[in-house]
């Protein structure tokens, strides 16, 4: 097997994207909806954020490349870009957030999630983004930490909304 090659995906990619979307967070939790309402769903989202012009960005892996087998879609990483307001110090005026790092089990352990946010961590220098954050998994964790991302004292947050499957005592 070829390792598979990184690029960045574009709207004739959303129905696998949304399938991959799927298979991700289907194994985290219990699913609300029904696979094809979802992806229904997600199909259409993702064609409008990978249309240009849009703040979101993403990377696939994809191995395969005959005439007689086509690609297909083993990993992905999406970015979204986000604006701060014009500051007159000296400093970025745009963050960026990860989201949905994910590679399939069966392609696992070859560095596909290095190379992924490698892609993205390189669109971010690119821009010139000011910080990008992300919230890991704690499988996911040590890779983020090898790509220099730190646990940060400065940073508050209010989840304003828990899945009864992630919510606490009470």
């Amino acid at each position: 097997m070829t390792r598979p090659a990184i690029r960045a995906a574009g709207t004739g990619d959303a129905t696998a994207l949304a399938a991959l979307r799927h298979e991700f967070r289907s194994d985290l939790a219990s699913a609300a909806e029904s696979e094809s309402a979802f992806l229904e769903r997600c199909i259409s989202w993702m064609a409008r954020r990978l249309a240009a012009g849009s703040v979101w960005r993403c990377w696939v892996a994809e191995t395969g490349t005959t005439a007689e087998t086509g690609t297909t879609i083993v990993g992905t990483v999406w970015l979204q870009l986000i604006e701060k307001l014009p500051n007159p110090v000296a400093e970025p005026e745009l963050h960026g957030y990860v989201s949905s790092l994910y590679v399939r089990p069966s392609h696992r352990g070859g560095a596909l999630g290095s190379a992924l946010l490698d892609a993205c961590l390189q669109e971010c220098e690119r821009l010139e983004l000011d910080t990008v954050v992300l919230w890991p998994t704690p499988a996911s964790r040590s890779l983020y930490l090898r790509h220099g991302f730190a646990v940060r004292d400065d940073l508050l947050v209010r989840r304003l909304w828990a899945s009864p499957d992630h919510r606490g005592p009470g």
